[in-house]
């Protein structure tokens, strides 16, 4: 069995590295990075959903495995679908661009390595999909239904906040404001936090509520589904996510953007306050 989940590992990392590659691609022949993004949420959809319904020992896939490769084919067309709207009205992604600009004449050679680091960082995400989809109990539980509502209500949320700050940018009235209305009041990023509460559905799926005496050691394969929510997190608040695009409206908005930082938490949707936020 173990065999079983170091080729499964194995797999995922090679098909990731291969889509990224065709990121990579494509970025290079439209000069637009905003692609980059939505291939790489189309991969891990395309890959996750793959890896759920992968057969053992050539057995159908059972409803877990059905939920579950359901569940990141929604989150997928979800996301990937609006990053591709958007990217078709913009001429890049300024967050890649800045990159771009930075690494001058070597910037393809080291954007290829940075969208090869980008697909090898997304392997625990798709392994927490893997694991999931099978944990052994051959009937769906509560947990199970569980695991599929938080994860719609987090693309609810994501979709909620998208569409508030598309309504925003929308008024003319608006044009070099930060948008604080909604959502926005209580978080600076409440798209990025709703799309980490997305991740936290696996863990659900692939742990168990039961015995503590019996669990985790009955599964521990279990436990890697743990890593998809604190990768997730780590990326947005501290590598792709949030730094970068902080420092872009730093940029843009200036003091606006600052007075918004005081008063509204960076992350986690909170009351809105005065004085400075983590």
């Amino acid at each position: 069995m173990t065999f079983f989940y170091l080729e499964a590992l194995a797999a995922i990392a090679v098909s990731l590295s291969i889509l990224m590659a065709g990121a990579w691609v494509v970025r290079a022949r439209t000069g637009n990075s905003g692609w980059v993004d939505t291939i790489w949420t189309f991969s891990l959809g395309l890959v996750g959903a793959g890896s759920a319904l992968w057969p053992v020992a050539g057995a159908t896939p059972n409803a877990r495995q059905w939920l579950v490769a359901g569940l990141v084919a929604i989150w997928s067309l979800r996301l990937g679908v609006h990053i591709a709207i958007r990217t078709a009205g913009i001429t890049d992604d300024p967050r890649y661009a800045a990159f771009a600009s930075e690494w001058g004449v070597d910037s393809p050679r080291k954007m290829f390595i940075f969208l090869q680091n980008q697909g090898f960082g997304s392997i625990p995400l798709v392994f927490a999909i893997f694991v999931a989809a099978r944990f052994p109990s051959a009937a769906l539980r509560f947990q199970d239904c569980l695991g599929a509502l938080i994860l719609l209500i987090g693309i609810s949320g994501e979709a909620l906040a998208d569409a508030q700050l598309a309504n925003f940018r929308f008024v003319p009235a608006n044009q070099g404001r930060v948008c604080d209305v909604g959502l926005w009041r209580w978080s600076r990023h409440p798209n990025y936090f709703f799309e980490w509460f997305c991740w936290l559905a696996y863990p659900v799926i692939g742990l168990s509520l039961g015995d503590p005496l019996s669990y985790p050691w009955a599964f521990p394969w279990g436990l890697a589904t743990l890593l998809a929510p604190l990768f997730m997190y780590w990326i947005l608040v501290y590598v792709t996510g949030i730094p970068p695009l902080e420092e872009q409206m730093l940029r843009s908005r200036g003091d606006r953007y600052r007075d918004y930082q005081a008063r509204t938490s960076k992350f986690f949707p909170l009351p809105p306050h005065n004085g400075a936020t983590a």
